[in-house]
């Protein structure tokens, strides 16, 4: 090897070392100086917040790859599962025509209306998050509380949302009552 490359090599190598020990520093000082404010009232920095949304997508697709689904078209399950949604996910999330309460809209960050989530994740995803929730979102675990069959139920309701009027969501959730 030349002389040249080595030169080269080596600077890019101590360049990309001081980088690194540069970075370390730089989050150290960050996080042991309290500058960072983690009130519920104030968002994330935009980097902060699309690396966490990003890592979350991240595990719940790997948490979720072995996960089969039951039948969820089926109308009992549906029924069940606008029951379940009325009753525990409607305060945080709204539905069709249901804007959030008070509660979901006081949360940092905000959880975000599941009316297009069917589009977003695979249903043994939706089953993964419900039962296990989101760590330091506000969404909790629900496997403590609902039996295996009703986060399943939920899931189906969730996949019937996209399609859901809110005169139909009003139906379904009187009905569910």
């Amino acid at each position: 090897m030349t002389s040249n490359k080595r030169l080269v090599l080596l600077t890019v190598a101590a360049t990309l070392a001081a980088g690194i020990v540069l970075s370390a520093l730089a989050g150290t000082l960050l996080l042991f100086s309290g500058w960072y404010n983690i009130g519920a009232t104030k968002q994330h920095w935009q980097p902060v917040y699309t690396v966490l949304e990003r890592g979350m997508h991240y595990s719940v697709r790997h948490h979720a790859r072995d996960i089969t689904p039951p039948d969820l078209s089926a109308p009992r399950m549906v029924r069940q599962g606008a029951s379940i949604y009325a009753a525990r996910c409607v305060q945080c999330h709204g539905a069709p025509g249901v804007s959030q309460h008070d509660i979901g809209k006081s949360m940092q960050p905000i959880p975000g209306p599941l009316v297009d989530a069917a589009r977003r994740w695979k249903p043994g995803e939706m089953y993964w998050i419900t039962r296990h929730g989101i760590k330091m979102s506000g969404m909790p675990a629900w496997e403590f509380r609902l039996a295996d069959e009703d986060i399943w139920a939920v899931v189906a309701f969730m996949a019937q949302l996209p399609a859901l009027s809110p005169r139909d969501y009003a139906t379904m959730a009187e009905a569910a009552r």
